[in-house]
Formats: structure tokens, sequence, C-alpha cells
């Protein structure tokens, strides 16, 4: 895989490329990707390199049989619309998206141009497909059914807590998808005799006053994904390890900036499955008729080093069933 570095070096490119994909459209030469990512490009150098070289392997190489325009969210939604409609004036044939409000703001914004979803929550009960296996409309993709991970997760905290009792669920109340998280998981933790503090937060500013909340109420947090906890992961994994408190996330990339464990889909698998998706549209596919998958690929990932700076030892038995250590 691309290392961030050329992947960084990449994007540069791309960015300079931007006219020509412009002008490539409108003489009507090339087909054109849009890709709203909903954090940064840093963190879709995780991601975006397994995208664009199964692209490459399906036949669709940047300016010469593609043209490719990037945007990204930066963890904020309140630019969406404006991104949105940006693409929709450019009448590009396939829109990529990732998350669930960049995903409803670009079907906000087009019921014809077909949209391609790598990952949301819960895609028919917010309106984004009729059903899994009959999306209908413009709308296709991945999306996390979170009720199995969730209890796995659960079940690995309680492993590595034996005496955990009570924990606290965080997430951005703003986000359908993240709500739906929460409320799974809190579910989750009255069936396996734990109690849970839900803890909302919808900007950056909200993140530090919930830790304070937090402070000496419970034996571990759960994160829910969503683009504002990701974006602020360093922040989180900080203040996490400020009031010695054991963290559970979905990426792997929470992990690497900190956190004691994540489980979750592997990215990488996702972004290869949605361009055979694109290309599959872009070659005359209907968005509407192909069926909504879900993951097939999950990661553990655990931070030794962050275990030892709570003062937790991790058994042997689990770190052997890890997909990754970080020490």
């Amino acid at each position: 895989m691309m290392a961030r570095r050329e992947f960084i070096g990449l994007c540069g490119g791309l960015f300079a490329a931007w006219p020509y994909a412009a002008e490539a459209l409108q003489s009507g030469k090339l087909p054109t990707i849009a890709y709203l990512g909903p954090t940064t490009p840093a963190l879709d150098s995780y991601r975006l390199p397994a995208f664009m070289q199964r692209l490459r392997e399906l036949g669709w190489f940047q300016g010469r049989s593609v043209a490719i325009e990037y945007r990204w969210a930066e963890g904020r939604d309140d630019h969406l619309a404006q991104i949105a409609a940006e693409f929709v004036h450019q009448r590009v044939d396939v829109i990529v998206t990732s998350a669930t409000p960049p995903t409803l703001a670009m079907k906000r914004a087009t019921s014809t141009i077909p949209i391609v979803f790598v990952t949301v929550g819960d895609p028919v009960g917010t309106g984004l497909v009729a059903s899994l296996t009959r999306p209908g409309g413009n709308v296709t993709g991945l999306w996390q059914d979170e009720t199995y991970a969730a209890g796995k997760r659960l079940e690995m905290l309680r492993e590595i807590i034996p005496n955990l009792r009570r924990l606290a669920i965080m997430a951005n109340g703003g986000n359908p998808s993240a709500s739906l998280q929460m409320h799974q998981v809190q579910a989750m933790t009255s069936t396996l005799g734990l109690e849970a503090v839900t803890n909302e937060i919808h900007r950056t500013e909200d993140i530090s006053p919930a830790f304070d909340a937090l402070r000496d109420r419970v034996q571990a947090l759960y994160v829910c994904n969503d683009p504002l906890t990701v974006t602020n992961r360093a922040h989180i994994n900080t203040l996490a390890l400020g009031i010695r408190l054991p963290t559970m996330f979905m990426g792997r990339e929470f992990a690497e900036a900190g956190g004691l464990i994540s489980y979750g889909p592997n990215f990488a698998d996702l972004y290869r499955r949605t361009a055979e998706l694109v290309d599959k549209i872009l070659r005359g596919a209907k968005p509407g008729d192909i069926p909504v998958e879900r993951p097939t690929k999950f990661d553990l990932v655990v931070n030794l080093t962050t275990a030892r700076a709570l003062g937790l030892t991790i058994p042997n038995a689990f770190l052997r069933r890890a997909d990754e250590v970080i020490d």
C-alpha cells in the first residue's frame, strides 16, 4: 500500500490536475468521479490508495481514462451542502462518499447522479436507500451492521477489565449514524449486565467538557465512529489517558493515535470494494439495482504502549487474536 508521504504528494498532483479534469469533463472526454472525504487528506492516506489501486486494476487511470475530483469536510457538516452543490454543478458521473452526513448531503443535492457510500450506519433508516437488497434511486454502497460488532467490543472490554461495571458511550448527537451506534451499544450493555452513561457531543468544543463530566464516574469509554470523533481522535485519546480511562473504538486510526483498542471493518478492503461498485456504474449499471453490502473483513488493533500507561495487563490470548499490536 502507498505510504502516507507518497499519498500526500499524489494529492498535490491531483489538486494540480483539477483544471485538466474540469476541461476534460467539459469536452466530454473523460468520466469524472467525485470523492467527498468526511475528515482530512491525512486520514484518507490510510484508505484512498486502496481505492485508486483497485480502479487502476479495473482499467481506470487518473487523467487517462477517468478524472477524479477530491474534497474533504474536515470533520464538519456546515459546508457539506456547498460541496454537494459544486459536484452537481460540475455534472460529475459518480459521487463517492464516506460516513452518513456527507452521504445525506449528496442525496439531498441530487437524485440523478449515482452515489456510492463507502460506509454508513443505517442506510434504510436514514432514507438513503429503500432496502438493502433493492436500494432503488441513485444510491448504494457498503454499510456497518453495528449490532454484531458492538457486542464484540463490549465483550473485549470485559475481557481486559474483569471488574468492568460502568462505562461511558460518547457519540456525535448530530449524526444519525453515530446516534444509532450509541443506542445499539447502550442496549447491549444491559444484556451484558453493564451500566452505561451516554455522552453526546456536537462540535470539537464539547469534547473537553465531556471528559470533565466523566472523571471518576466510569471505568471505560466506548467512542462511536463519526467524522467529528475521528478528526479529534488525538485530542480524545489525550483526555482519556489524562483521567486513566481505557478506550474502545471502531477504526484502527484511533488506536494508532493512542487509543487502547479498536475493532472494526478493514477500511482498505471497503475502499477496494467501493472501487468495484464505481466500476460497475461507470460501465452502465444502475446504483438502485446494486445491493448494499456488509463488510467482510474486521481488524483488531491493540496499543500496548497505552495499556502500560493505564497500568493494564492485556492477556496473551487476547494479543494473539489481534491483527496488529502497537508497541
